[in-house]
Formats: structure tokens, sequence, C-alpha cells
């Protein structure tokens, strides 16, 4: 991996870990759902383009694979108790998995 590649991955990473950080403060203050919700979208946002990152294909392995689970496993830990049941295809599809 080039150098400017791994900064770019330590900077989104710093980036999920800070907006992470909002998010439990707003939590903690019982905030309005509205900046919560802004700050969950800009963690996806940023979580999406570091699993972007991790599959292109200079990098990808089998080890940017095990370590895209460990970003969904560390910041995403509540998400296996709130999936939503509206996407049947994503439903259908982990089922077969």
């Amino acid at each position: 991996m080039k150098p400017s590649q791994f900064h770019k991955l330590m900077d989104l990473v710093e980036n999920i870990k800070k907006t992470d950080a909002m998010i439990r403060l707003h939590r903690e203050k019982d905030d309005s759902d509205l900046m919560i919700n802004q700050y969950e979208a800009r963690k996806d946002k940023f979580v999406g383009i570091l699993i972007d990152e991790l599959v292109a294909p200079s990098i990808r392995s089998a080890r940017s694979i095990h370590t895209i689970k460990l970003i969904i496993d560390k910041f995403y830990p509540e998400n296996g108790n709130e999936l939503s049941t509206t996407d049947t295809d994503l439903a259908q599809l982990e089922l077969a998995i």
C-alpha cells in the first residue's frame, strides 16, 4: 500500500471515530434526533468511503476484507438488533449466506 493510501485510510478512521464520539455525546445529552441522524449519516458516508477504498483492486485482499469486518463490528455493534425488515432482498441474501 502506498503511503498516501495509508494516510487517506487513517484519516477516514479518525473521521469515523470523531463522528461516533459526537453521536455518543448527543445521545448522552438526549438532544434531538435530528442532530443524531445527521451525524449517523455522516458516519455511514465515511464508513462507505473506507470500505470502497479497502475493496479497491490495489488493496483488496483477505486481510482488507477482515479489516472491513472489524470496522463493522466496532462501529455498528448494535445493528444486529436493529436490522430493518423492509429490505426483503437483503434479508433473503442474508438467509442464503
